[in-house]
């Protein structure tokens, strides 16, 4: 690493974070289910039918509310998208906090509301968790980590290392939308335009 101490941007998707991934912790937990780096892991299980796949995410997104959402209710879509995106059915989600001292209770109520809203849209149950709360200062606000079980056809064939030229890209929605509403409350300014989470 020819940093000697960890910058914003290992945690912003870009070079730097595959950087990190790749010298740091594929180096020291490297294995044959977590060298794919695909969204959520591919687990080996007993059925003949099925596989189990598995993602964790931590959400730590500032503001904590914004147009057409919140960081509860994109803690839970995120998770939900990872397990969809690698073509398994989302079953189960656990969901843990940290929150700094002071935040405000009708907020984390708000919260807590849009997750269950999704789980209950979805059929995707929220069945653990965890509550930390730390001193003033120690943390921003409140930050999500949310895990999800889901289960695949083992004949489905999804996947970086299936991608071939001539393959068609299929997207379901405006691009953008979900930055382009963070953005817009945290630098004030006027759009009509929500997340997409």
């Amino acid at each position: 690493m020819k940093n000697k101490k960890i910058l914003l941007a290992y945690g912003s998707g870009g070079e730097l974070m595959h950087q990190l991934i790749e010298d740091l912790f594929l180096k020291n937990f490297n294995n044959e289910i977590i060298e794919k780096l695909d969204d959520s892991a591919s687990l080996p299980s007993l059925s003949e039918k099925f596989d189990i796949c598995f993602t964790t995410d931590s959400y730590t997104v500032d503001p904590v509310f914004f147009p057409g959402g919140d960081i509860g209710k994109l803690s839970v879509c995120g998770t939900i998208n990872d397990l969809s995106v690698c073509g398994a059915r989302p079953l189960f989600i656990s969901c843990s906090f940290i929150i700094e001292e002071g935040f405000d209770f009708e907020d984390l109520e708000k919260i807590v509301d849009s997750m269950r809203k999704v789980s209950e849209t979805t059929g995707v149950k929220i069945v653990t968790g965890d509550t930390k709360v730390v001193e003033k200062g120690k943390a921003d606000k409140i930050f999500i980590n949310t895990s999800g079980i889901g289960i695949k056809d083992k004949n489905l064939k999804l996947g970086k290392e299936y991608i071939e030229v001539g393959d068609k890209v299929i997207i379901s929605g405006t691009i953008g939308d979900h930055e382009i509403s963070i953005i817009s409350k945290r630098l004030n300014f006027e759009t009509e335009i929500e997340s997409d989470c």
